[in-house]
């Protein structure tokens, strides 16, 4: 299920980045380019890791970020940056992060399925130690594939 949304167009594997608003932006990027998020909903992501503190960070080396429908979700989507060198998002705990995967709704009940999916991939952690050594887009796509 998770290879509908998790492909080619959106996974992405990167070397490093220099701080975790880079990190942001380069997942971001396949969403806004399909239309998916306007630029504002980066910007919320942003504006709440600032207030809030890293809130979408998971778990050691994953973060989700997201924001709110009505804060420029145009569609269903997901997106997934692997960093080579992970990079800190000032979560004490769980830093460095090199497993980002963006996700965007546009109303709160259309994900479910989605967050599902994702909640069993986060839980296996095989799966996770997996993810977290990919070395590219293949990699992971094999890892999607099961979920």
């Amino acid at each position: 299920m998770l290879n509908r949304w998790l492909h080619d167009d959106t996974i992405r594997v990167l070397p490093k980045m220099e701080n975790w608003r880079q990190a942001l932006e380069a997942c971001a990027q396949p969403l806004l380019a399909a239309g998916v998020i306007t630029p504002d909903y980066l910007t919320a992501i942003m504006q709440q890791h600032s207030t809030l503190g890293p809130y979408y960070v998971l778990a050691p080396g994953l973060a989700m970020p997201h924001a709110r429908p009505e804060e420029g979700a145009q569609g269903l989507g997901l997106s997934l940056l692997k960093l080579e060198k992970g990079v800190s998002f000032d979560s004490a705990d769980n830093d460095p992060v090199d497993v980002i995967v963006m996700l965007a709704a546009p109303d709160k009940h259309s994900h479910i399925e989605t967050i599902s999916a994702l909640a069993e991939l986060f839980s296996s952690d095989e799966d996770m130690v997996l993810l977290h050594e990919a070395k590219n887009v293949e990699d992971i796509k094999k890892i999607i594939n099961r979920y």
